[in-house]
């Protein structure tokens, strides 16, 4: 496979996105971003803006003509774009199952056009309710009913993949799927209902880590430097072409250990409260008690290793949540916000949808 010089990255503002546009322009590559800021935040961006091989268009995957135009000029895509935390998708199902949809469409659409690679970026919602472990590739979809707003991103990034693997299967396109396991590090936002920024924030605020339901729920989380290496193995190895690939650690915790954890970690003085899911998101909201990756598959192909154990991520998740109160308290306005800068969500959440 002839290396790409030039990559677009939809998304490139979020929190995976920003780290690997860094790593792409380490490498030597030229990189434009598309993010329409919804979730992305410029300031993911800060070190690459100075860069003379970096361009940032503010727009959205929807535009098809501006997808079609910034596709033209490079040789390979990155599709991190899409609307992702599982409180986002509770509280705006329908754009963020059409902003899901479309916004692959739109970008496979172009790539093959210009005959682009293309890496899509998928999550372990695929699996749903299946709670066996470790997962697969191949593993079974369980999902409950349709009228549950979880299975709705569950479902659009399902059609992702099919959108992706019949572009691949009948038109050709260059396209590899990752499926991202709890991605976590520098620059995530915990506004989206990811558990790890979210505890560590708490933590270092000395206010009560809040777990839902009995904590018993087992995860598994990867730094995102790790999560981006594979990223970058997968794009340079032509046996990725048509195949999908899960991305994640098999580190395996219960979300209640992980809350005393991070307390510990963090030296906190905080307590630990469960809440039920019901308050938090309502009445009839469906967790998966289990959700380990199986990675053998990218570890066969590339020689991916996790350099990060938990402790690591832990430790720059705390260190992250302690510049954030530092900025704060140098940029406070009454009310305790600093200029420019969204209010926290009131509830907190214990799980986390990839992806980033």
């Amino acid at each position: 496979m002839d290396p790409c010089s030039k990559y677009l990255v939809t998304g490139g503002a979020g929190f995976i996105g920003s780290h690997l546009v860094e790593a792409l322009l380490a490498e030597g590559k030229e990189v434009v971003v598309l993010d329409n800021l919804a979730t992305g935040r410029m300031a993911n961006l800060a070190g690459a803006q100075e860069h003379p091989r970096f361009r940032f268009v503010h727009g959205s995957v929807l535009d098809g003509l501006l997808v079609d135009e910034l596709a033209g000029e490079c040789d390979a895509v990155v599709h991190l774009a899409a609307a992702v935390g599982v409180k986002l998708i509770v509280e705006q199902p329908l754009k963020s199952f059409i902003t899901n949809i479309r916004g692959t469409e739109t970008v496979l659409e172009s790539a093959q056009r210009h005959s682009l690679r293309v890496l899509v970026a998928s999550t372990s919602e695929i699996y749903g309710k299946n709670s066996s472990g470790p997962l697969d590739e191949t593993s079974d979809r369980i999902l409950g009913s349709p009228s549950v707003v979880r299975w709705s991103y569950s479902t659009a990034k399902a059609v992702d993949e099919i959108l992706t693997g019949l572009y691949h299967c009948e038109r050709g396109l260059n396209a590899t799927i990752v499926r991202f396991f709890n991605t976590v590090g520098p620059r995530q936002s915990p506004a989206y209902g990811m558990v790890i920024p979210r505890f560590a924030r708490q933590a270092v605020h000395g206010e009560p880590l809040t777990v839902h339901a009995d904590g018993r729920q087992r995860r598994c989380f990867l730094h995102v430097a790790d999560a981006v290496k594979a990223l970058m193995l997968l794009l340079e190895n032509p046996g990725a072409v048509g195949e999908t690939f899960n991305v994640g650690s098999s580190e395996e915790i219960s979300v209640r250990e992980l809350a005393d954890r991070v307390i510990a970690q963090a030296g906190s003085v905080s307590s630990v409260e469960h809440v039920p899911y019901a308050k938090a998101y309502g009445a009839g909201f469906e967790d998966m008690q289990r959700r380990v990756p199986e990675t053998t598959k990218l570890r066969t192909l590339t020689g991916w290793q996790p350099r990060h154990n938990l402790s690591d991520v832990l430790t720059d998740a705390i260190a992250d949540a302690r510049d954030e109160m530092s900025r704060l308290a140098s940029t406070s306005l009454p009310g305790g916000r600093a200029e420019g800068l969204p209010a926290a969500p009131a509830s907190a959440v214990t799980t986390a949808l990839a992806g980033q």
